[in-house]
């Protein structure tokens, strides 16, 4: 298997793929001041394995589409869409967050929760702003520093997989500069990437090292993980994903 076919095996089994919680979820669905009306459409992209799409289904009264590249995540968001009696609301479409498969102006919200980051921040708010409806809302979690300055070691770390990493002025600039206006921001907490995410998927390695053999390749996936998580216990009170809600104007 390659890289990332080992990265979606160990990841289908989890709730979540990155930093993020139920409790995150709802609160940016707070600052959209549209999200009870009964006509929404909500595109999730990147979705995952759903959590924050289920949660948008539990919560609102909106068609939701769950689009993700990986047809692993998206058996798993049918199934868990179907036991919680949801499929009516949740439609899932592969496809890519670079080549969105949708007419113009054809959603109220585009949702995305730690995924944005695979095309970068400034290319997905420029790509997908087309796709909004006129004041509709854009609502994404992006790694962002949470401080002027830190460890050369966290920050070497970061720039080196992410160099789009930014102070959150610098994000909430980029989103004024290509047509959009904040309407809410905040950070996750530190449950939000050790109760929600790391811990789950810890769980996980053990079991998916004997899933495939103990390879090296399965190794390696592991122990870049385990290298990240110890970097986030030494190094939390720099960075954290920032929460942007905006509304296209």
């Amino acid at each position: 298997m390659t890289e990332i076919e080992l990265i979606v095996d160990l990841h289908r089994t989890t709730e979540r793929q990155g930093p993020g919680s139920v409790e995150d979820t709802l609160r940016a669905l707070g600052c959209i001041d549209t999200a009870r009306r009964k006509d929404l459409k909500i595109a999730d992209i990147g979705c995952g394995t759903g959590g924050q799409t289920l949660t948008l289904a539990e919560n609102t009264h909106a068609q939701i589409t769950a689009l993700d590249l990986f047809p692993e995540f998206l058996e798993v968001v049918a199934k868990r869409a179907h036991s919680k009696g949801l499929q009516k609301w949740v439609q899932t479409l592969q496809g890519s967050m670079d080549q969105l498969p949708f007419e113009k102006e054809s959603f109220d919200i585009i949702w995305s929760e730690g995924s944005i980051y695979n095309i970068g921040f400034e290319a997905g708010i420029k790509n997908w702003r087309e796709y909004l409806k006129p004041g509709g809302y854009l609502a994404v979690s992006e790694i962002t520093w949470i401080t002027h300055s830190r460890p050369g070691e966290i920050q070497d770390f970061w720039e080196s997989e992410y160099p789009e990493i930014d102070r959150a002025s610098c994000k909430i600039e980029l989103l004024e500069e290509n047509g959009y206006t904040l309407a809410g921001y905040f950070i996750l907490p530190q449950e939000s990437w050790i109760g929600t995410y790391y811990k789950p998927l810890e769980k996980y390695f053990d079991s998916f090292l004997e899933l495939h053999d103990n390879s090296e390749a399965a190794g390696k996936v592991v122990e870049a993980y385990r290298q990240e998580i110890g970097l986030y216990r030494r190094y939390h009170a720099y960075y954290s994903y920032g929460f942007y809600i905006a509304r296209k104007v």
